[in-house]
C-alpha cells in the first residue's frame, strides 16, 4: 500500500529546511525594509487574516501579478513571500500577496472564497490585466479561480492573462489518505469540489504547470495531471519540469527578473 504520508513530505526529503522559515523571514524582512513603494494590510474581508500587501514598480504598472503562498493550507502567510515579488515588480507589475484563514479555521473551501474576494479587491485597484501565480496549496488556489463554478466575477475573471501553478496540488482526493486530513478535515466531497483537474476549465485561459525536477513524484504528478487533463478541453497548458530544483527552491526564480519562471509569470516567454 503506498505510503500518502511520505509522497507529501517535502521536509522529510530536503534535508536543512527546518531552518527554511528562518530564512525566509529574513530574506522577505530585508526586502520590503528596500522598498520604494508597498503598501502592507489592505482589508479583502473582516477576518484577522484577511488582508493583501502589494508591491508596486519604480514606473507606471502594466497591470497586477498575485503571488498565493503555500504551506498545505495550514501554515505560513504572506509576510513571508514578499521578495518574491521582485521578478514580477521589475518588469512593471504590480504585485498582491495575500494571507487567507488557514485551516483547521476554516475549510479548503472557505480559503478558495477568500481567494477570489483577496484578487477581486486587488484588481479594484490595480488597472489592466492580472497574471495569477501560487506556489503548492497556492498553486490549488489560483487554479480553482479557473474552474467553472465561477469563484470570479466575470469582469475580474476576464482580465486574467495566465495562470502559474508551481507544484501545485490539482486533485486533492489522495490527500484524504494523510495525517494532514486530521487538520484539513476535508470530506470525498470537499476533496472532489476543490480539485481543479476535475473540474471543466470556465473558459480557455492559458495554464503553466512548473515543478521542480527533484521534487517528490507525487508533486511531478499533479502538475503533470493539471497540464494533460485541461489540454483536452482546448485550454492552452504548459508542462515545465525544470530541473535541479526541489519543492522550496522552485520559486526562487520569481526573485530574479532574468528566470524562466519569471519570464513565465510575466509573459515574456
Amino acid at each position: 500500500m503506498r505510503d500518502w504520508d511520505d509522497a507529501y513530505a517535502n521536509s522529510a526529503h530536503v534535508p536543512g529546511s527546518d531552518k527554511l522559515p528562518a530564512l525566509w523571514t529574513e530574506r522577505a524582512a530585508a526586502y520590503r525594509a528596500a522598498l520604494k513603494s508597498f503598501t502592507p494590510d489592505i482589508a479583502y474581508g473582516a477576518g484577522e487574516r484577511q488582508r493583501f500587501d502589494l508591491v508596486l514598480p519604480d514606473e507606471d504598472s502594466k497591470g497586477l501579478a498575485v503571488f498565493v503562498h503555500g504551506g498545505y493550507w495550514m501554515r505560513f502567510d504572506k509576510s513571508f513571500w514578499t521578495d518574491l515579488a521582485e521578478g514580477a515588480r521589475y518588469h512593471g507589475w504590480t504585485v498582491a500577496l495575500p494571507s487567507y484563514t488557514l485551516t483547521p479555521a476554516a475549510r479548503i473551501s472557505d480559503i478558495t472564497t477568500e481567494i477570489a474576494a483577496a484578487i477581486v479587491a486587488a484588481a479594484a485597484r490595480v488597472a489592466g490585466p492580472i497574471r495569477l501565480a501560487g506556489h503548492s496549496a497556492g498553486g490549488h488556489l489560483v487554479t480553482r479561480m479557473l474552474c467553472d463554478d465561477g469563484r470570479l466575477e466575470p469582469a475580474v475573471y476576464n482580465r486574467i492573462a495566465s495562470t502559474l501553478s508551481i507544484s501545485g496540488l490539482h486533485d486533492l482526493r489522495p490527500l484524504l489518505k494523510t495525517k494532514m486530513n486530521d487538520t484539513l478535515r476535508m470530506s470525498l466531497e470537499e476533496a472532489t469540489l476543490e480539485s481543479a483537474a476535475l473540474h471543466l476549465p470556465r473558459g480557455p485561459s492559458p495554464v503553466t504547470a512548473w515543478v521542480g525536477g527533484g521534487e517528490r513524484p507525487e508533486f511531478i504528478r499533479q502538475s503533470e495531471l493539471m497540464a494533460n487533463v485541461w489540454t483536452g478541453f482546448d485550454v492552452p497548458t504548459r508542462l515545465v519540469v525544470e530541473p535541479g530544483h526541489n519543492h522550496f527552491t522552485v520559486v526562487d526564480g520569481l526573485k530574479d527578473p532574468s528566470s524562466a519562471i519569471t519570464k513565465s509569470l510575466v509573459g515574456l516567454d
